[in-house]
Order: structure tokens, then C-alpha cells, then sequence
């Protein structure tokens, strides 16, 4: 079997919309669990201090109890937690893929494992994006209006 196989588009929708029902199911019971992750797939708002953040590998356990577990959510395929990190308690917004999610925990038992990677959208998505809403944005006709009193720039 190849690796390929489980980076496939078809896989990568599969895998989840298991990794999405399972944190459903544990929020639903309001079990705290831990996720194992992928480093650089994560955003941090504000960002990490330096001397924090270089004290991570390539993957990080986070475990999400308390006050991390209460905002926790889910949302388009994104999960996201406040927490604190370092002696300092630095507060920080966590933001990550599903897809970077490779392990959940309960306790000390692994209840679903993630082979597959996020992928970046393709160029030709983006613009495709952009179009869409342009064409959004100009089917309002007081928005027409608007762009017809721009001035060009010189």
C-alpha cells in the first residue's frame, strides 16, 4: 500500500470528518482529552515568545482540560483552544487544521490516529476564490455605485 493512498483528497475527507466527530462526540460528553499535533501547521495569537516556541519539535502534545478545554471549538475543518504557555502562563490563541491533528488521547489511550497532512490550496483555488467574490461584491448594484467613484491612482 502506498503512502500516496492516504493523501489522497478522497482519504484526507475521510480522515476528517473522523478526527471532527470524535472531538464532537468528546465535547458532546464533556471528556477533556489531549491531541497531538504537528508543529508548523499551528498559528498562535498572539505569536509565541521566541524562547517558548524554540522548545517545541516537530509535533506537541497539548492537553486541553479546564479552562483550554472551555474554549476549545470546532469550525470549518479548523480547531482552535486559549492557552497558556511557558513559567509565564503567556496566554495565547491556538489555531490548526484538522488535518494537523495526528493523534487524540483519553486518558493514556490513543482514540484516533492521523496519517494524512493539511494541504496548501492551490493557486488557481485562490484566485477562483477571489473572482467569486468580486463578482459577489459587484452583483450589489450600490456597490457598483462605489467602485465607479474611485478615483484611479496615480
Amino acid at each position: 500500500m502506498e503512502a500516496d493512498l492516504f493523501q489522497t483528497p478522497a482519504y484526507q475527507e475521510l480522515i476528517s470528518s473522523h478526527l471532527e466527530r470524535t472531538i464532537g462526540f468528546l465535547f458532546e460528553n464533556n471528556q477533556e482529552f489531549a491531541l497531538a499535533c504537528e508543529t508548523r501547521f499551528l498559528h498562535f495569537d498572539p505569536e509565541l515568545p521566541h524562547d517558548i516556541s524554540e522548545g517545541f519539535g516537530e509535533s506537541v502534545l497539548f492537553i486541553l482540560t479546564g479552562y483550554t478545554f472551555e474554549t476549545a471549538k470546532l469550525e470549518e475543518g479548523y480547531f482552535s483552544f486559549e492557552a497558556g504557555f511557558g513559567d509565564e502562563n503567556f496566554g495565547s490563541f491556538v489555531t490548526l487544521p484538522l488535518l494537523a491533528v495526528k493523534q487524540i488521547f483519553v486518558g493514556e489511550y490513543p482514540i484516533a490516529i492521523n496519517i494524512s497532512e493539511p494541504t496548501e490550496r492551490s493557486q488557481q483555488e485562490t484566485e477562483a476564490d477571489s473572482t467569486k467574490s468580486m463578482e459577489a461584491l459587484l452583483s450589489n448594484p450600490e456597490n457598483k455605485k462605489l467602485l465607479k467613484k474611485k478615483k484611479p491612482q496615480v
